[in-house]
């Protein structure tokens, strides 16, 4: 899951920033409003902390260019303007959840998961496809009831594939989402070939029956093995 913080205040950003990744999420950072819409309009998100009060603009302004371009992140707004205007305000602009500062890390990551788990996985706990079950909170993933050990980076890809069955993916996008931005500025993608590979073997074995195709010139699909 890659989360994007935009928040200007540097003490907390890096506090967030280091207690989420801790959580195993890819974690970006914009420390201002400038900063956050090139990231915006460049890459995709799971899910947006979004300050209102930035140096150079409004988070709700963030929101709304964020509508309107119909990105699908999941927004928590964070601030410390605790008023119920500006509740309302995020809300009506679509914002899925909104936390006054000063909060605690807990609460955070709880109110992260629970909108991931409201927007994607229609509030379940489990996320199933086949016969393979993934439980996002403790990362582990099981095959017909048995637990199937994946390292970490085979679990992040597995899980971005649970979570779009049938949709193609395309490889950038993909390394984008469990390696972060900045992999948009390697070579090649030789890195992700392997995990993937390893992945489809470790499936196979375990009896999977969803598997990862590739796609010719395109990237990946994750779908259920035809008959």
């Amino acid at each position: 899951m890659k989360l994007l913080i935009i928040e200007d205040e540097a003490s907390l950003r890096e506090l967030m920033q280091r207690s989420l990744e801790k959580e195993r999420y890819v974690v970006e950072c914009a420390p201002d409003f400038n900063t956050a819409m090139q990231k915006i309009g460049t890459y995709d998100y799971d899910c947006v902390l979004l300050d209102i009060m930035l140096p150079d603009g409004s988070g709700l302004d963030v929101l709304e260019e964020l509508k309107k371009m119909r990105k699908k992140e999941n927004v928590i707004i964070i601030s410390a303007k605790d008023s119920i205007e500006d509740k309302v305000a995020g809300l009506d602009l679509g914002a899925d959840d909104y936390l006054a500062k000063p909060f605690h890390l807990a609460e955070l990551s709880a109110r992260i998961k629970s909108v991931i788990r409201r927007n994607h996985h229609n509030g379940e706990n489990k996320i199933t496809c086949g016969n393979i079950e993934v439980t996002p909170d403790t990362f582990q993933v099981y095959i017909d009831g048995k637990e199937l050990e994946l390292n970490r980076k085979e679990y992040d890809i597995l899980l971005y594939f649970m979570n779009r069955p049938e949709r193609l993916v395309n490889k950038s996008t993909l390394a984008e989402s469990v390696w972060g931005d900045h992999i948009d500025q390697v070579d090649n993608y030789d890195f992700i070939y392997a995990q993937i590979k390893n992945l489809r073997k470790k499936l196979k074995a375990a009896g999977a029956t969803p598997e990862i195709k590739a796609v010719y010139g395109f990237g990946y699909k994750f779908t259920l093995e035809e008959a």
